[in-house]
């Protein structure tokens, strides 16, 4: 488990197996009732083929923790509706967002990736840090 308390930073950025990940996350007031307890997060992830062999994306697993430390996992195919097929080089972008019951929250996970192969891998996304403005911690 992941102590919430040592999760400041609102970005994280963690390479495995020759893949980079990228994730900055901000808060959405626009879409955020705190008075009925909902706050909505938006993240931006580049994910980044360091590697010399084409890697393909193929589902994700998020793990999703408010301050109260309840959990939710969020687990499918692909990102935003992809499977995105990344030549050595190559970056994927994309953009996302997740709801939480408290003012502060984090996230981290992994991505399942398939080499030209066939062999299944996973990629870690390191902890970031989910936090509304004007918070005090």
């Amino acid at each position: 488990m992941i102590d919430l308390g040592s999760v400041h930073a609102p970005m994280s950025d963690a390479v495995t197996n020759g893949v980079r990940v990228e994730v900055l996350s901000r808060p959405s007031p626009e879409n955020s009732k705190p008075a009925q307890g909902d706050w909505v997060f938006e993240y931006t992830v580049r994910i980044t083929n360091r590697g010399d062999a084409p890697v393909q994306l193929i589902s994700r697993h998020w793990i999703i923790t408010d301050a109260c430390d309840r959990t939710e996992e969020v687990q499918g195919p692909g990102v935003v509706g992809k499977q995105p097929v990344l030549a050595p080089g190559e970056s994927f972008k994309y953009s996302s967002w997740c709801q939480l019951r408290t003012p502060t929250g984090m996230m981290h996970g992994t991505y399942r990736m398939v080499a030209p192969s066939g062999k299944q891998f996973d990629i870690e996304i390191a902890p970031f840090a989910l936090k509304a403005r004007y918070t005090v911690h």
